[in-house]
Order: structure tokens, then C-alpha cells, then sequence
């Protein structure tokens, strides 16, 4: 896997796990409008968190598939996936 490669799949994952984190850590807004009842976003986002927990999650992830990309256990030239001479 080439460096660029590695750029684009840590992008990747990064944003799933954004998405997945980004409902982590949220309150509504104590009072609704009192014309539309409408609560609208959190009070408190807490977006910074949510940012260093979604690069260490990311890191941790594209670290493990780096792994498995290199190593030889998922392979179609051996390992278990290996098709064989025919």
C-alpha cells in the first residue's frame, strides 16, 4: 500500500467514525422555544472531544488494516485465500 493510499483510507475511515462518534457526549438544549417548541442543537457540542477521540479511533483502525495489509494472513498469492496452481 502505497502512501497515498494510506492517506486516502485514513480520510475514509476517519469520517465513519466522525459520523458514528459525532452522537457521543450531546445534550439537547434545556428549553424549547416557547413559540415553536423547537429545541434546536446541543448547548454544548463538544466538538473538539469529538474530533480527538474520531482521530485517535481512525489512527487505531487504519493501524490494525495496515497490519493486515501487510502481513501475509489476507493474501491471494498464500495464506488461506491463496487460489492455487491449477
Amino acid at each position: 500500500m502505497g502512501w497515498p493510499t494510506g492517506i486516502a483510507l485514513y480520510v475514509v475511515i476517519w469520517w465513519i467514525a466522525l459520523f458514528a462518534i459525532l452522537p457521543l457526549w450531546t445534550r439537547p438544549v434545556a428549553g424549547a422555544d416557547p413559540l415553536t417548541g423547537w429545541r434546536g442543537g446541543p448547548g454544548r457540542p463538544r466538538l473538539l472531544k469529538k474530533f480527538l477521540a474520531t482521530s485517535i479511533l481512525a489512527a487505531v483502525l487504519w493501524g490494525l488494516w495496515y497490519l493486515l495489509v501487510i502481513s501475509d494472513w489476507l493474501s491471494f498469492r498464500t495464506g488461506w485465500l491463496a487460489i492455487g496452481d491449477k
